[in-house]
């Protein structure tokens, strides 16, 4: 099983891939950015950097679709924001838990069962993937305080059978 795992922020879409052998499964969350409109207020300022960073900041910015140097910077601007204001735990916030396990481990299908029904004020929606005949993939779409989302998580992560685990978390209002 190849456990390749890749994200990457486009303008207004967080995508993640996974593969699994040669299946490859991709999930995007589509969130809503407010962008400058012509009646708000730009302010311009200047960048010093050297000409080998600038190249591959331009290389990363046609890949991923930006027209402009500016419109990057901005989504980077606000990624480094986000991540500084969802580390408060009673911050509003949304989010991915994506995990890979084994369902023929103990009781483990139980116990997640358990965790998602004791949990139901944070979890939106769950996704359910057979990869194979042991392995499944599971999405939960989350939403509430930070650090609810973050101990609902770190709690199913550390269930026995619990292959992969990762937890995505923005704020709900950009």
């Amino acid at each position: 099983m190849d456990t390749t795992f890749l994200k990457f922020v486009t303008r207004q879409r967080y995508c993640f891939y996974k593969f699994f052998g040669s299946k490859k499964f991709i999930f995007v969350l589509l969130l809503p950015v407010k962008r400058a409109t012509m009646t708000e207020k730009i302010t311009r300022f200047g960048v010093s950097i050297e000409p080998e960073l600038l190249k591959k900041f331009d290389k990363i910015i046609k890949k991923e679709g930006y027209s402009n140097r500016s419109e990057k910077i901005r989504d980077l601007i606000r990624k480094n924001l986000i991540k500084q204001e969802t580390t408060d735990p009673n911050a509003g916030a949304i989010g991915t838990l994506t995990m890979i396990y084994d369902h023929h481990v103990g009781s483990l299908t139980d116990r997640l069962l358990d965790l998602q029904h004791d949990h139901t004020s944070e979890i939106l929606v769950t996704t359910h993937v057979h990869i194979d005949h042991d392995n499944c993939l599971e999405v939960l779409v989350l939403k509430g305080k930070t650090g609810n989302i973050q101990k609902l998580a770190d709690n199913i992560k550390a269930l026995k059978g619990i292959k992969h685990g990762e937890l995505v978390i923005t704020k709900n209002k950009l």
